[in-house]
């Protein structure tokens, strides 16, 4: 019997199929797969939880969005109130203050007008007792001496 290369082939297979199974390799390769296999699924439950965490970070963040969102409207609505308030307590002291300056400003007008009245009577006090004075002074020149006499006698009379 001679032996071909066919007959070799299958028999240098045969002896590497036997090796192949006499190291275990089948073993090898499946607890190789397997370790694989654990470490994507371990991959997969990390990435799994981390979307789970990711999810409910996001749906904490919008929570304090639309949280900041209203406490931001809150603030803008006092802050208007406010300006108003504001405003209006402004236009009411406003009014105080014109109303305090219009009664300051006709007092000093008053007090003005009085001492302008004053000050006329005062110089026509002045401009009359001048005037007085001329006449007394005319009369005297012309019936000054008839005026000494009659006031010696006068006194004259009232002494005896």
């Amino acid at each position: 019997m001679e032996f071909d290369a066919e007959f070799w082939a299958i028999v240098a297979l045969i002896l590497f199929v036997g090796v192949v199974l006499y190291i275990r390799v089948p073993r090898m390769l499946n607890t190789a797969l397997d370790g694989q296999i654990k470490k994507i699924a371990s991959e997969l439950d990390e990435a799994s939880r981390l979307r789970t965490e990711a999810k409910a970070l996001l749906d904490s963040y919008a929570g304090k969005r639309q949280q900041a969102e209203t406490e931001a409207a809150g603030i803008v609505t006092a802050a208007r109130e406010e300006a108003d308030r504001l405003a209006k307590e402004a236009a009411t002291a406003l009014e105080t203050l014109i109303s305090r300056r219009t009664k300051a400003v006709e007092e000093k007008i008053a007090q003005a007008e009085q001492q302008a009245v004053a000050e006329v009577r005062g110089r026509s006090a002045d401009v009359a007792v001048e005037a007085a004075r001329v006449i007394l002074q005319n009369q005297m020149a012309s019936k000054g001496e008839a005026l000494v006499s009659q006031a010696i006698k006068d006194v004259a009379a009232k002494l005896n």
